[in-house]
């Protein structure tokens, strides 16, 4: 029976909050992951392994009424410099749940791409879904890649894909690894002392999504009627901040200082990251809800408490 959702990536930081959200609401989820992971709740189907090749999303897919892919293995630091990277970590298994989904060509798709990596050098004007894409990394480049690979099997199979295009995503349960999440780093050299090593000299400016606003955003998405070919979305707060004022913000949030120390601007971040959703609030009705600092003391209070 084609009932569940499958979500790929359901291991990471926006996999658990989306698989358990569909959860509390009754879906039975089949949560494809690298790593096994403990789900705690029965309606959640584990199956943890690498997705590589079109006979490895088949089984999964003759099961599935709707796919949300979340996987991404890289981050614009992490493949600098090496573009056959994001052709092995993201672009391959891509395309193969692209070519297995040629055989269940009604089942419609959201896919996770990113909106901070891909709209570039911006002006001072808000980027809505139809500004020029210009990313600065191989890690957005590939991002484009997927996103025209998914149009282009919309096109030829009458695919039916949603394109999420989010800005920087936080909020608890994103733990601290390097290279991932300004605001988990943050914390981090908070509780351990430490100086944090920032790139550039904190002008850059970014738009900061809390996670439980995106889920909603991603909910909205999988319950919308399917609408033939690929739709772009963007997902953001609408509100561009400073590394200055996004450090002092976290500064009042926890009650800290936060030592720094800055290096040279790499060329793979852009100065500004500026976004529009309002399409998001014409085809869903969403809005953001969670204030910057309300998001920061929220994901504070997890961060410290599941530190100790």
């Amino acid at each position: 029976m084609r009932d569940g959702v499958l979500v790929i990536g359901a291991g990471g930081f926006v996999g658990r909050h989306l698989t358990q959200a569909l959860a509390r609401r009754g879906e039975r989820v089949i949560a494809a992951a690298r790593h096994a992971f403990d789900a705690a709740d029965a309606r959640i189907e584990v199956r943890s392994g690498p997705l590589l090749a079109p006979a490895d999303f088949l089984p999964l897919l003759a099961r599935s009424r709707l796919v949300v892919h979340l996987a991404s293995a890289s981050t614009p630091g992490s493949t600098a410099a090496q573009p056959l990277q994001e052709i092995e970590l993201n672009l391959r298994p891509t395309l193969a749940l692209l070519q297995a989904m040629q055989e269940h060509p009604a089942t419609p798709l959201v896919y996770v791409s990113s909106g901070g990596t891909l709209y570039g050098r911006q002006d001072d004007r808000r980027a809505d879904e139809t500004a020029a894409i210009a990313p600065c990394s191989y890690h957005g480049a590939g991002k484009v890649a997927a996103e025209y690979f998914i149009a282009a099997w919309c096109a030829q199979f009458a695919g039916v894909a949603t394109l999420l295009r989010p800005s920087n995503l936080y909020g608890p349960g994103q733990g601290e690894r390097a290279g991932f999440g300004v605001i988990p780093a943050a914390f981090g050299k908070l509780l351990r002392g430490e100086a944090m090593h920032v790139w550039g000299d904190g002008s850059a400016e970014r738009d900061y999504l809390y996670i439980d606003d995106f889920v909603r955003l991603c909910l909205a998405a999988v319950d919308a009627p399917p609408s033939a070919g690929a739709r772009i979305v963007n997902a953001c707060s609408g509100i561009s901040v400073s590394l200055h004022a996004l450090f002092e913000a976290i500064e009042s949030a926890t009650g800290r200082c936060l030592d720094r120390c800055y290096d040279s601007t790499r060329v793979v971040d852009v100065p500004r990251v500026n976004m529009d959703a309002s399409l998001a609030r014409e085809l869903y009705g969403w809005r953001p809800s969670t204030p910057l600092h309300e998001g920061l003391r929220r994901t504070w209070e997890w961060f410290r408490t599941t530190r100790r």
